[in-house]
């Protein structure tokens, strides 16, 4: 099995609130069909997620009374952009079903509590396939808190030890700078945790869940020397079919655990 993380900045524009790029959606969930492999699907939440929760401060958890209703929309939008997500797999032929995360998980801390597992498993074990998404959780200690689809990864990983781990993003791989920024940008195509180490943190993009050096991070957290964790571009048609089909492309590889 194949556990696949399509990245907020590739299924929806993250500049715009609300943004959702059916056609690069689509057209991934073209690319897995055809590709017969099996899989699960983590997705980001973009701009139905982060506009709002960065507005808000949502991920520094429960300060103020008026934060309140911006959780209920964030939640709201996620779920919508997850069906959304479900509908295109649908009609490509994978038997998918959204999953909330925020109805099935608690945090603690900052970190994601599984107190049970039966019914991830059950709808795998039948052949349907949860999709997972980035979103708000009750936090015991902060009222509540973000659980990013990245942390979700490592959560499925665990639970169902894949024999490779996927990141979709708008980016080619791992750069030493901000490619988005930076015209001399050089791209990693395998990084280390000493790798890793080396690059200054503000040269990677930041967001509300961490950026690009915290899925690194965990990227590198889930690597075994039997399970290569890549990060691929998903804007560039036929890459990721390519992928799972065995080829060779452009891509950053995580390599040796951190």
């Amino acid at each position: 099995m194949i556990l696949i993380k399509l990245g907020g900045s590739v299924i929806t524009n993250k500049e715009t609130y609300r943004a959702f790029e059916r056609d690069t959606v689509a057209r991934l969930a073209g690319e897995i069909a055809r590709s017969n492999q099996p899989v699960i699907i983590v997705h980001g939440a973009g701009s139905f997620g982060h506009i709002v929760a960065k507005q808000f401060s949502l991920q520094n958890g429960h300060t103020s009374p008026d934060q309140i209703p911006a959780v209920a929309r964030v939640q709201t939008d996620v779920r919508e952009l997850s069906n959304m997500v479900v509908e295109e797999l649908l009609a490509k032929g994978i038997p998918a079903v959204s999953v909330a995360p925020g109805s099935c998980f608690v945090m603690d801390g900052g970190k994601i509590v599984v107190k049970d597992e039966e019914a991830l498993r059950g709808l795998v074990a039948l052949g349907v396939m949860p999709v997972m998404f980035g979103d708000i959780c009750i936090d015991r200690q902060q009222g509540f808190g973000i659980v990013s689809g990245d942390q979700l990864m490592e959560i499925l990983c665990r639970m169902f030890k894949p024999t490779r781990v996927i990141f979709v993003s708008d980016i080619d791989g791992l750069y030493d700078r901000d490619p988005k920024t930076n015209p001399n940008a050089k791209m990693i195509g395998e990084v280390t945790a000493v790798k890793l180490a080396k690059i200054p943190a503000e040269s990677t993009v930041d967001d509300v869940t961490g950026g690009v050096r915290s899925k690194m991070q965990a990227m590198l957290r889930m690597s075994t020397a039997d399970r290569e964790c890549v990060l691929v571009n998903g804007t560039a048609p036929e890459r990721l079919y390519r992928l799972l089909t065995g080829e060779t492309v452009t891509c950053t590889v995580a390599k040796g655990g951190l």
